[in-house]
């Protein structure tokens, strides 16, 4: 693994961003927080690619197949864009792919006949049901995080996000 949760073999001890990245300085801690989340970003993306990789979909893929099973209805490409985690995607382009592997289809929408709706096809609910079956491979990432830590993570995070 690489990231903060990289481990030493003599002492199991997390690595620090500083030797993860081979920076032993930084101007503030500021500017290591940043370092540090976009570092642990990167390395959380490539985590999910590799997740999702077996099943030949890219984590927006992944993203929008379980927006649409959780809504439990068609969207529009709009709401899915609202929805998504990568709010830089394009969405009606990743739409297009996923119509063209059958993992979702699309249609007017019964609402504005203007719009048009995405629908998770069968193909599309078999394979978000194989990559449920590998769940605890995601929730690797964090199983040695006490409940009280993902709850500091969680607000910090929160926190992080709301200050802007």
């Amino acid at each position: 693994m690489v990231g903060f949760l990289t481990f030493s073999k003599q002492n199991a001890e997390p690595m620090g961003i500083d030797k993860e990245i081979k920076q032993a300085t930084f101007r503030n801690n500021q500017n290591k927080a940043m370092v540090n989340i976009m570092f642990t970003h990167a390395w959380m993306v490539d985590h999910i690619k590799s997740f999702v990789k077996s099943e030949n979909i890219t984590p927006q893929q992944y993203n929008i197949l379980r927006i649409l099973r959780g809504a439990g209805e068609p969207l529009s490409t709009l709401q899915l864009r609202e929805r998504m985690l990568d709010k830089m995607s394009d969405t009606s382009r990743i739409v297009e792919r996923m119509v063209s592997k059958n993992l979702v289809q699309k249609a007017v929408s019964e609402k504005d006949k203007r719009m048009v709706d995405v629908i998770i096809t069968p193909q599309g609910f078999e394979l978000l049901e194989n990559l449920d079956r590998r769940n605890e491979e995601l929730d690797a990432v964090v199983n040695h995080l006490s409940d009280e830590e993902l709850e500091t993570l969680n607000n910090l995070l929160d926190k992080l996000r709301n200050n802007h």
